[in-house]
């Protein structure tokens, strides 16, 4: 039978459920609207749409490595506690595994789970079965042609999970138990130092551009001639790079070594080139507003008519 946009349009109003499933509900229902309103809430898709607009900045991130190949994600629940339900570790565990055999985030999104569903699919089942949004938030793939990866989860969950995950690239034909050391230990430095870039060249022109504003609105009024703030601002500049990017930082194990000094000492220890070809740190909820609810005004609410 034929089912109109219009009536399609009405069933997404009234259920928040997405365009696709009101036409699926509607076809299973013969056109019944009532019929196609209670099939969606049997799916849970109607309550998983209204549960959609709850803020979700807690959860799991989780790395996989497989190989040559790795990646990491980060999905979110609204509450700190579903991170310790197994169904909702299951689920970030299968994303991940499934996230090291695609190159991209909408790639992942549209790959086949166990269940048969899509990963979007799945996670939107999930909404309905643990109570909570739940939202797949990102994802990131890294490989190397000869090298290693490794990884380092903070405050660890379970196996591979937790609030902070970190994978490091290493590029390089040599010894690969010796990579697989220091790639480590680079992944726990990129924990705690938090980089916002590799190299000089990837950060965001934007970010230096905004401190050198500063500095130089900092220094304006120093009375000090215009060669001397320049080379102050300079060599603040040179500070943040420091501060900033991953190669230039001092590696937070020794407290004195670049973390290119890393690199180029663990080359000639093991008498091959390495590059830190690439890194992820995901830390949970980072960057996400917080909704801040004040729980006596919520209870007191609820009580009003």
């Amino acid at each position: 039978m034929t089912i109109s946009a219009s009536l399609v349009k009405e069933l997404r109003e009234k259920s928040g459920a997405g365009m696709m499933d009101c036409k699926k509900a509607l076809v299973e229902a013969a056109g019944d609207f009532e019929k196609a309103v209670d099939w969606l809430r049997t799916k849970g898709l109607a309550a998983a749409a209204k549960k959609s607009g709850r803020v979700a900045a807690e959860g799991l991130t989780a790395v996989s490595v497989s190989g040559n190949k790795a990646a990491a994600v980060e999905i979110n629940s609204e509450t700190d506690f579903v991170s310790r339900n197994s169904d909702f570790q299951n689920l970030v565990k299968e994303i991940s595994e499934k996230a090291v055999e695609v190159d991209s985030f909408d790639s992942l999104k549209s790959t086949k789970v166990a269940s048969g569903k899509t990963v979007e699919e799945e996670v939107v089942a999930k909404v309905s079965t643990i109570g909570e949004n739940i939202t797949l938030r990102r994802s990131q793939h890294l490989s190397v042609t000869d090298g290693v990866i490794s990884s380092y989860v903070h405050n660890s969950t379970a196996d591979n999970m937790g609030k902070i995950s970190v994978l490091v690239a290493l590029e390089s034909t040599g010894d690969k138990a010796k990579l697989s050391e220091t790639a480590k230990l680079i992944a726990m430095h990129v924990a705690a130092a938090k980089p916002e870039a590799l190299t000089r060249d990837e950060l965001d022109p934007a970010l230096i551009q905004r401190e050198r504003d500063i500095f130089t609105e900092q220094t304006k009024d120093s009375g000090k001639p215009a060669n001397i703030i320049e080379k102050m601002i300079e060599g603040r500049i040179r500070k943040f790079y420091e501060e900033a990017v991953l190669l230039d930082q001092t590696y937070v194990i020794d407290g004195k070594t670049k973390i290119n000094e890393v690199i180029a000492n663990l080359s000639k220890e093991i008498g091959a080139d390495v590059q830190l070809k690439s890194y992820v740190r995901f830390e949970t909820g980072e960057g996400i507003e917080k909704e801040e609810a004040n729980f006596a005004d919520e209870v007191a609410s609820m009580t009003k008519n």
